[in-house]
């Protein structure tokens, strides 16, 4: 079982991944499916919404179940340099790349 966003100071990597996605989209837009063509987990979208990652960005009125969002300045910010050698010294990964 994986932590709650509200309790974590640290996005898991799925998260991470999945947010690294809307940088290169107009608008941020996140992906609706991963790179092989599988519906994204609906818990990484709520999880990064609950975190304030994500953002509701309108409904589909073709798919009313899908959910599609955009990244938002905090899940920027959690993708910063500064923040991912944060979170491998939290992790206690002393590895180099």
């Amino acid at each position: 079982m994986t932590a709650s966003p509200e309790t974590c100071a640290v996005p898991e990597d799925r998260y991470l991944h999945w947010l690294r996605r809307g940088l290169s989209q107009p608008g941020g837009k996140l992906p609706l499916f991963d790179e092989e063509g599988q519906r994204i987990d609906r818990e990484i979208v709520k999880a990064c919404i609950a975190a304030g990652w994500a953002e509701r960005w309108f409904k589909n009125p073709l798919k009313p179940d899908w959910v599609v969002c955009r990244i938002t300045d905090a899940g920027r910010a959690v993708l910063t340099p500064h923040f991912e050698d944060a979170k491998i010294s939290q992790r206690g990964d002393t590895s180099q790349p």
